[in-house]
């Protein structure tokens, strides 16, 4: 009886009424996600500073306090099907969170994807420069495309394997 119900559960979940869907503003997207993003790093023990501002590149700023060692974190938010615009990162001391809020109800935590360079890298070779509209990589990272695009857009199914990869910010801080 009690592993129907779990799986009675987990399938109501996903059936749940557009009505109850949270569906952020455009401009608050953004926002929630480096908050979203900034709590989760506090809840392990790190100092995250959001930049609010014009801070190039750079959303929440990390301090262990017990090492001393700091990095930077660049958060991208969605609640649709793709995060779109994405120039990626090339920095070791950088990561690049994606934040999911899709089909979230406002008693749901988002979803939390944590790519470093090494993963942006990957996610380029296999879904993007193989692309006949690709033209080059500006600085090794940036995706331009023959129409003078710059960015690219990143769907889940491409960066599902770094889903809650927390471990990552934590071996750069520790």
């Amino acid at each position: 009886m009690g592993s129907t119900l779990q799986v009675l559960s987990k399938t109501i979940k996903y059936i749940v009424p557009k009505f109850l869907i949270m569906k952020l503003k455009r401009e608050n997207l953004n926002m929630a996600g480096e908050y979203a993003t900034a709590s989760e790093i506090c809840r392990r023990n790190f100092y995250a500073q959001i930049t609010l501002g014009r801070l190039k590149r750079t959303d929440i700023l990390v301090y262990n306090p017990n090492t001393g060692k700091e990095l930077r974190i660049e958060v991208k938010a969605k609640q649709g099907k793709e995060w779109p615009g994405i120039k990626g990162i090339n920095d070791n001391l950088t990561l690049l969170v994606f934040v999911d809020f899709q089909n979230k109800r406002d008693t749901e935590r988002p979803d939390f994807y944590i790519l470093n360079a090494k993963d942006w890298q990957e996610f380029l070779k296999s879904f993007v420069t193989n692309n006949s509209k690709f033209q080059e990589l500006i600085d090794g990272y940036i995706p331009r495309w023959k129409d003078g695009y710059s960015g690219t857009s990143v769907r889940l199914h491409q960066i599902s394997q770094n889903k809650e990869r927390w471990n990552k910010l934590e071996k750069l801080l520790t």
